[in-house]
């Protein structure tokens, strides 16, 4: 697709103050394609990033060819990166996205460096590296054959459908390093996930792409996260997402309850209290102490949908020492499956 003849070169320095104090940045560019949204272009420094020593993420390395986010989900944990350059981490976080132009070019300049000892790296930690953009500016097959090309193992989680069009690209690389995949899929209602996740492909079309994986020969897990308190922790929700993946192929699954740090929280109560107010008393109870659903909580969750995740004869993915993402089958011993106990009524606490 031709853009040359579309596009508008626009500079905001006025409106964006964080954005007209970068020394990297080359320019902002809005199209018909994607109205409401502006591009703006940087040339980045560098494209591996270190992960600090004390996260208790799986990996200590990751690239994020993208800043801001175009699906647009209310509760994204990345929304306060936005911060960092005086844009706000609502509608800004969905609409000024910060493309790195270059950063395949400048990754395998790092990559090529003696002191680079192929550790395994993640794409997909923060924001999406297979959201809209990556339409247009194609930035994830450069970085595939980069990482291919120098040894170093990767990891990819997206929402993003796009992921189908380098597949063939990717089995070339995991015939030479560990590679894993996996699609996060959280919201198995239509009408709640287009409220909440408004800029994403449907489920329907994620399960899909999730099929197309596991026929290219990879393994797929699907992210079951967040799961969202009163709204996606039923019984029948759980048993229900649980059922489509395991139908679309999925290798594993890995979920976790919604997690709302500041910056995000004020983000997802303003859509609570639009969308379901009756709730934001609950959810206000819930998280008064802190980013974190309780521990109560998180053991109640895990009761719920542990036994479900096995009758479906699923496994409990487990992150993956090779890859940085989620570990391949075989590496985790499968529990036997059986059947799920019968419906017990909610908790009082929540």
């Amino acid at each position: 697709m031709r853009w040359s003849a579309q596009e508008l070169d626009v500079e905001q320095p006025s409106t964006l103050p964080g954005l007209a104090r970068l020394s990297n940045l080359v320019r902002s560019v809005q199209t018909p394609e994607f109205a409401g949204m502006t591009f703006h272009e940087v040339l980045a420094k560098s494209a591996l990033n270190k992960v600090p020593s004390q996260s208790a993420m799986p990996f200590e390395w990751t690239i994020n060819p993208y800043r801001g986010c175009s699906h647009a989900c209310v509760y994204c944990f990345a929304r306060p990166t936005h911060s960092y350059l005086d844009l706000n981490t609502g509608e800004d976080f969905d609409r000024q996205l910060i493309v790195k132009t270059n950063i395949a070019e400048v990754l395998r300049a790092e990559l090529r460096k003696p002191s680079w000892q192929r550790h395994p790296v993640a794409l997909g930690t923060n924001t999406d590296p297979y959201q809209r953009a990556e339409g247009r500016y194609a930035l994830m097959p450069g970085i595939i054959d980069a990482l291919a090309a120098s040894g170093t193992p990767f990891s990819i989680l997206t929402k993003g459908t796009l992921l189908r069009r380098d597949l063939a690209k990717i089995a070339d690389a995991a015939r030479t390093v560990p590679v894993s995949i996996a699609m996060s899929i959280a919201i198995y209602d239509d009408a709640l996930q287009q409220s909440i996740e408004p800029g994403t492909p449907g489920t329907t079309a994620r399960l899909a792409t999730v099929t197309a994986v596991r026929e290219a020969g990879l393994n797929c897990s699907v992210f079951l996260m967040p799961i969202l308190p009163f709204l996606t922790d039923t019984r029948a929700h759980l048993d229900e997402a649980l059922r489509r993946a395991h139908a679309a192929g999925a290798s594993s699954v890995v979920y976790t309850a919604l997690f709302l740090r500041p910056g995000v929280r004020e983000w997802f109560m303003h859509w609570l209290g639009e969308e379901h107010p009756e709730l934001l008393p609950r959810y206000t109870q819930l998280y008064a102490g802190g980013a974190y659903a309780p521990k109560e909580y998180r053991r109640w969750l895990a009761d719920r949908i542990e036994p479900l995740i096995r009758a479906h004869g699923l496994l409990r993915g487990e992150t993956s020492a090779a890859t940085g993402g989620v570990a391949l089958p075989g590496t985790i011993r499968a529990k036997p499956a059986f059947a799920a106990p019968p419906a017990e009524p909610e908790p009082t606490l929540f």
